[in-house]
């Protein structure tokens, strides 16, 4: 039996409902004095106290609100009154219950055993969300550009640390790089959801807006010009990582890894994946797709975007304050014309005029010669306008109809796009194959001579100078890198399509390694 969407087993909704149901304090009657009580549990907690009698509840909130109002009603809880509502915080899963023989001084009260309380972990989680959303402060949001230099040093000590075999020192930085990113991806998330709130409003403040726009505008600029900068060096600090060996990284940081309730394995496979993400907010992908784009592409182009968002914004508002007509400046000095009509007559006559609903000129159509029959006579005086049946019987302006299908041809779409990618691979081989051997010392066929000539275009920019000398230039593509260096005399080079002759020119055509640089 399966439930919901995409075949998930009916075990996995019932696990959201009772994880759900975990939050049902919050929205209860009581919320207030449910919080106060959880709130006693969190302070214990981080006193390293862990099991609460409600009497020591009692004792925890006066402690907590002392000095502040207890309550919204400003009255402390007494124990006779947390007893129930700890009852109801156990049927609802956030606190676990035990027996707790040592309070009992009678044998009456033995029988009728205390119960103490602990936070369970899934309850702890659910109050943290809900305490979070209720001291979070929605303005807070920012860009943190200043961690890309950490970053940097902290790929840069991976890398030394992975060398030498330092264990501890590999699981620390990669566990302060994960963590570093992470805070990253979750500011730059509610920096643009944020911001998106703010362009998308309806009630923009223009003085508050054009206070802070300057700021705003600056802060997205330097981060994007600061993401631009480092993204190279911090793929270049990856690669230099992997070179150290990716599995001795990962094995390295499982191996410190403290979570003794994870297998070995299951470690080294969360490693892996926290390393994996690291990977791609910096390194493509790398799989031969042309608009493949790391996530740092991505949050640079997410940045632009909305600086070209605010702009837009700003001259919205700019031309809002300088005009003084809006749409909704417009409707605000209707409304006080309504107001100020002194009669009911004066009010529709004011309607009728605005928006001329009273008049049967419903169809709005015009004469075909404006000049001649204006749109503002009244149809009483003006000639009769032929109108189409369409229009009369259902008041809707007749249409061509819906458009035709798109003929789509797939096959032919998909034959071009194989032979493109045949293409593409014929010139990748011809240019690994150009790199093997010197190319003055050879025939080259008629792919490899492609390949050259489209390297000697790459290059051919720096040939020709204004003044002074060119001591060489290079070019790149398909994987390979020509050198075009000086020399006395001219060269030649042999092709399938006959003989180039180069003057005090000689190539030299290598293989690009990592980051464009030649072998």
């Amino acid at each position: 039996m399966t439930d919901l969407a995409d075949g998930l087993p009916s075990a996995v909704p019932a696990l959201w409902d009772e994880r759900l149901r975990l939050f049902s304090f919050a929205t209860a009657e009581k919320r207030a004095d449910y919080l106060r009580v959880l709130r006693a549990f969190d302070s214990a907690r981080a006193a390293y106290v862990v099991l609460l009698h409600a009497d020591d509840v009692a004792e925890w909130i006066a402690r907590a609100e002392t000095g502040v109002h207890a309550g919204p009603a400003g009255v402390p809880l007494p124990a006779v009154e947390i007893g129930p509502l700890l009852e109801q915080l156990h049927r609802w899963g956030v606190l676990e219950r035990s027996y707790d023989g040592t309070r009992a001084a009678t044998l009456a009260e033995y029988r009728n055993r205390h119960y103490v309380y602990q936070l369970a972990q899934a309850g702890f989680q659910a109050y943290r969300a809900v305490a979070g959303v209720l001291t979070a402060r929605m303005d807070d949001a920012s860009l943190s550009r200043l961690v890309l230099p950490e970053l940097l040093t902290d790929l840069r000590t991976l890398a030394t640390a992975n060398r030498d075999g330092d264990a501890e020192r590999v699981y620390t930085t990669l566990r302060r790089l994960d963590a570093t990113l992470t805070d990253m991806a979750a500011r730059a998330a509610h920096f643009y959801l944020s911001l998106g709130d703010l362009v998308r409003t309806t009630e923009i403040t223009p003085e508050s807006f054009l206070a802070h726009k300057d700021a705003l505008l600056a802060h997205m600029r330097e981060f994007s010009m600061d993401l631009a900068r480092f993204a190279p060096r911090l793929a270049a600090a990856i690669g230099e990582v992997e070179d150290t060996g990716v599995e001795q990284l990962i094995g390295r940081a499982a191996s410190c890894d403290e979570r003794v309730l994870l297998s070995p394995a299951e470690r080294e496979a969360d490693w892996q994946s926290r390393w994996d993400g690291l990977r791609t907010w910096f390194v493509s992908a790398g799989n031969g797709e042309a608009n493949e784009s790391c996530e740092a592409d991505r949050l640079r182009e997410a940045t632009m975007s909305a600086i070209a968002a605010v702009l837009s914004l700003l001259r919205r508002v700019t031309e809002t304050r300088r005009g003084g007509v809006s749409r909704e400046s417009a409707l605000r000095h209707l409304a006080a014309w309504f107001v100020d009509t002194p009669t009911t007559g004066s009010a529709h006559a004011l309607y009728d005029a605005v928006f001329g609903l009273g008049r049967p000129r419903h169809l709005a159509l015009e004469h075909p010669d404006a000049e001649v029959i204006p749109a503002g006579r009244s149809w009483w005086e003006a000639p009769p306008l032929e109108i189409s049946r369409t229009l009369a019987e259902t008041g809707r302006a007749p249409t061509p109809g819906a458009p035709a299908r798109i003929a789509r041809n797939d096959a032919g779409i998909r034959r071009l796009r194989e032979a493109q990618l045949a293409a593409q691979r014929e010139r990748a081989q011809a240019a690994a194959s150009l790199a093997t051997g010197a190319v003055h010392e050879r025939v080259l066929d008629q792919r490899e001579t492609e390949v050259l000539l489209r390297l000697l275009d790459a290059a051919s920019t720096a040939w020709v100078p204004v003044s002074g000398k060119v001591d060489g230039t290079t070019g790149s593509d398909n994987g390979v890198t020509l050198t075009v260096r000086p020399c006395d005399g001219s060269t030649i080079i042999r092709t399938a399509a006959g003989l180039l002759h180069l003057n005090n020119r000689r190539l030299e055509v290598t293989a690009t390694t990592r980051r464009g640089t030649p072998r």
